[in-house]
């Protein structure tokens, strides 16, 4: 038999190596305090704005976009535990200078806070 064949004369498949492009990315934590972003490199030279922390949001109020400050993390339906460390998570329940806010894009992946007003 020759190497790296099986007995009925087929292939073994080699085991593919591992490249950085693989890796994944260290996951990140938006707390809230003042703004500080970072900016990301990937493949072909494109970039990316994460965010750090943050200590304001874009709300959207009866069809108009307004920057107002967050005080405070409400409630995180996702996790409860999140709300008490000031995690700043898609679906939480923020309260602003408007009122409250629920937060609607993924901080983490796009630098900024996008948020929407609840009505009570």
């Amino acid at each position: 038999m020759r190497a790296g064949r099986k007995a009925t004369g087929g292939r073994y498949k080699k085991i593919k190596k591992r490249k950085l492009t693989g890796r994944q990315s260290e996951s990140r934590i938006v707390k809230l305090a003042d703004r500080k972003t970072k900016v990301l490199t990937g493949r072909g030279f494109s970039k990316k704005l994460v965010c750090l922390t943050d200590n304001t949001a874009n709300v959207m109020n009866n069809g108009k976009a307004q920057k107002a400050e967050i005080k405070n993390i409400l409630e995180t339906p996702s996790n409860a535990f999140l709300a008490r460390q000031n995690i700043l998570v898609k679906g939480s329940v923020i309260e602003t200078d408007l009122g409250k806010a629920r937060i609607t894009n993924r901080p983490s992946q796009e630098g900024l806070v996008q948020a929407v007003i609840i009505l009570e």
